[in-house]
């Protein structure tokens, strides 16, 4: 029989609560959950305040969907105790529920003898910690961030969630402002810890890029005793970063990149159309292996997951084979083929979020990309940039021009600025949203195109991605034909 992954008074235990429950209860809990649209028969269900509801309200529904109990602040106990079976949890002024499942997180990182990796980055950190899921779990029972559940009620969920039993465990953290790294990686104690890059993302809350660095260097504030960080050679902050390594329990600090000096160094990386061919020297070491994403921050990104490999000790030679069978996730360089007109034509999904260095990147791709037709980018608006977006905007254009992009259709205000800067022949239309562009942008495809989706989440680019699939019939079955293998 399956362990469970939590008994109902192990978890009441671990948040400091008291299980209302009668003799009857099921102990067993499978799963844990915040939300009642994704919960699964068996979970524990959290009563988290968020910004616009209160998960009080759902308590009813989550058990009456199979929830195995619910967690619930205590002056709400008596008046949900005819739902079922639930955990009372001490008030608090903040959310005494949502800190009740970091004391579970707490308790779940104690009892696990899993190794333990944390990832953040300006750029790059989901791919990077998927790349580590992937190759960790041919090698072990590997648990792992779910999308981009890196921030203060994603990381402690993740952890809840981490079965005592896993070999690794690896873990996105993010931020939008400063000190919010910090609490989140002393909760993970990762033993490696890994910066992608420093980049102007958020920049608008911060006075400095130096200060997205100090932001991004809390990661390490959170290491093991003699852990290690693992950094970005080829980027401007290296040295503050590395700093800020020095300053923790850093047993040593383990650089990538293609600079002269770095520890894990790519000496040569071919791309091709929808992959990358490797050749790395990792602390001396020479490895050559075949990355299934395409896209040159891919590669370099995954010189990370070698140093990270090599710092844990684990297969280098199975890391390196199971990269080759890595694919990237939905939002970020998804391809789906789109039989348009008797042809085909090549939908890259970048939607899931922007600023200039991913569109920069998701740019350079898209020229590698092998077509007999146009290579079209439908962009939108990069938030979160301060007083110099509308500059950074305008800037995309040189990228536009360096990588060969034939036609550019934007949404928003700041994608304008684009749009404007842009020579006329490169101009493929420009709306104020991502929904009326659905239109032109279907209307524009012939066979043969390669056409690019990428924008900040709040400009919903993911739609017009959905709406191409839709309109040309591309299901589940259809984008996994896209792969090779794996």
């Amino acid at each position: 029989m399956t362990e469970p992954l939590w008994t109902l008074d192990a978890a009441a235990a671990a948040m400091g609560g008291r299980a209302a429950a009668d003799a009857s209860a099921p102990q067993a809990l499978s799963g844990l959950s915040i939300d009642t649209r994704t919960l699964k028969v068996g979970d524990l269900f959290f009563a988290i305040k968020g910004e616009a509801r209160d998960g009080h309200d759902f308590v009813r529904d989550a058990l009456a969907r199979g929830a195995g109990a619910a967690v619930v602040a205590e002056e709400r106990a008596a008046d949900l105790g005819e739902a079922g079976p639930l955990i009372a949890v001490p008030s608090r002024d903040d959310d005494g529920v949502l800190a009740a499942m970091r004391g579970l997180a707490v308790a779940a990182r104690a009892r696990t003898a899993a190794r333990v990796l944390a990832v953040t980055g300006s750029v790059g950190k989901t791919g990077t910690k998927e790349a580590l899921r992937h190759v960790l779990a041919a090698q072990g029972t590997t648990h792992a961030s779910v999308a981009s559940y890196n921030n203060h009620w994603g990381v402690p969920l993740t952890l809840g969630r981490m079965p005592a039993s896993s070999a690794f465990g690896v873990f996105e953290v993010g931020m939008n402002h400063a000190g919010e790294i910090a609490p989140l990686t002393r909760l993970v104690r990762p033993e490696i810890a890994i910066v992608t890059t420093v980049e102007p993302v958020h920049i608008e809350h911060f006075r400095s890029l130096s200060g997205i660095a100090d932001a991004k260097g809390e990661i390490f504030c959170g290491l093991e005793p003699g852990g290690v960080a693992i950094i970005n050679r080829d980027n401007p902050n290296f040295e503050r970063l590395k700093a800020h390594a020095l300053a923790s329990n850093a047993g040593r600090v383990v650089s990538f990149g293609e600079h002269r000096e770095a520890d894990v160094r790519a000496e040569r990386i071919v791309m091709r159309p929808d992959l990358s061919i490797v050749d790395v020297r990792a602390m001396g070491l020479p490895v050559t292996y075949q990355l299934g994403t395409p896209g040159r921050h891919t590669a370099l990104n995954s010189l990370a997951v070698i140093a990270a490999v090599q710092a844990l000790g684990a297969d280098l030679a199975l890391a390196a084979l199971s990269l080759a069978q890595l694919r990237p996730p939905a939002g970020r360089g998804a391809r789906h083929v789109l039989p348009v007109a008797g042809g085909e034509a090549l939908l890259v999904d970048e939607s899931y979020n922007a600023n200039p260095a991913s569109v920069r990147a998701a740019l350079s791709t898209l020229a590698g990309v092998e077509t007999a037709g146009r290579r079209i980018a439908v962009l939108g608006d990069m938030m979160e940039l301060g007083a110099d977006a509308p500059a950074l905007h305008r800037g995309l254009a040189e990228a536009v021009e360096e990588h060969g992009i034939d036609l550019v259709f934007t949404a928003g205000p700041l994608m304008q600025e684009l749009f404007e800067a842009l020579p006329a022949s490169r101009r493929a239309g420009a709306r104020q949203s991502s929904a009326e562009l659905v239109d032109p942008v279907i209307e524009a495809l012939r066979p043969g195109d390669a056409v690019m989706v990428k924008g900040s989440n709040s400009t919903r680019m993911g739609r017009i991605v959905e709406a191409l699939k839709a309109r040309y019939g591309v299901g589940a079955e259809q984008d996994l034909a896209v792969g090779r293998s794996g």
